[in-house]
């Protein structure tokens, strides 16, 4: 599955140029995850591919469970969805 994350700013939250908090998240996502953060200014977004056998919402439910850790807690999950894969990459690992 490939799912597209995007966190943003807790209200009340000063905004940072710095990439750091989207390295600590990616890092307290699950190791068997496949990621790839693709912005970190403003807003994070990072592109997950898991196994076939977890769903958008056990993802979704994941990445809020981690959202609520103080390191991240800045953080919350504006939009979690699936991506359709390109079926050339079926079988490839990143």
């Amino acid at each position: 599955m490939l799912v597209e994350l995007t966190m943003r700013r807790a209200a009340g939250e000063t905004p940072t140029d710095s990439p750091v908090d989207g390295v600590r998240i990616m890092a307290l996502l699950p190791r068997r995850w496949h990621k790839d953060l693709l912005r970190a200014r403003g807003e994070i977004i990072i592109r997950v591919h898991s196994d076939e056998e977890t769903s958008e919402a056990d993802i979704r439910a994941r990445v809020t469970e981690i959202l609520n850790s103080p390191e991240v807690s800045g953080w919350r999950l504006a939009t979690c969805h699936t991506l359709v894969a390109d079926p050339r990459e079926k079988g490839k690992t990143s």
